[in-house]
């Protein structure tokens, strides 16, 4: 089973997020998600998402918290744990140009609009309300959530 993380860096009320547009196989191609990847052999959570937080903005997380667990559940892609993140203290200077795609800061309220995994709003919400740690399971029908369940209880979608 892969293992990616995923973090979201906080600053001014906003979330960097990165638009999926570069690479044409990408499950992800054309939504907006966070900063990540997958877990390399032999590395932590904590290991990877500084490593792709580096490659893919040029920042270095200096603070981060780990806020959750989620299980993908994918009858195309099929099943991921993904470890999520958030970070409001980071150094360096963003990244002119990311090779997964476009990196932007969009307010936190508006960031929901954007073109994105269904679950993922279900988490944004978890993260922006300040929930402790979380395990979520988000089951998909190719690009349809199908079912959630939050610290195992069925959430409503």
């Amino acid at each position: 089973m892969k293992n990616t993380t995923l973090c979201y860096l906080e600053q001014n009320g906003c979330w960097l997020l990165l638009n999926r547009n570069k690479k044409e196989n990408d499950e992800n191609n054309g939504k907006w998600v966070g900063v990540g990847g997958k877990c390399e052999e032999g590395e932590s959570p904590e290991d990877c998402v500084r490593r792709e937080v580096r490659e893919e903005t040029g920042l270095t997380l200096t603070r981060w918290r780990y806020r959750g667990l989620i299980t993908f559940v994918s009858n195309v892609y099929g099943t991921q744990y993904m470890h999520l993140f958030t970070s409001d203290s980071f150094s360096g200077t963003l990244a002119e140009d990311c090779a997964e795609g476009e990196l932007a800061w969009v307010e936190k309220w508006a960031a929901e609009d954007l073109p994105m995994w269904e679950g993922d709003r279900i988490f944004l919400h978890l993260l922006e309300h300040g929930a402790p740690f979380f395990s979520l399971k988000l089951v998909y029908q190719g690009d349809r959530l199908a079912a959630a369940v939050l610290n195992g209880d069925e959430y409503r979608i």
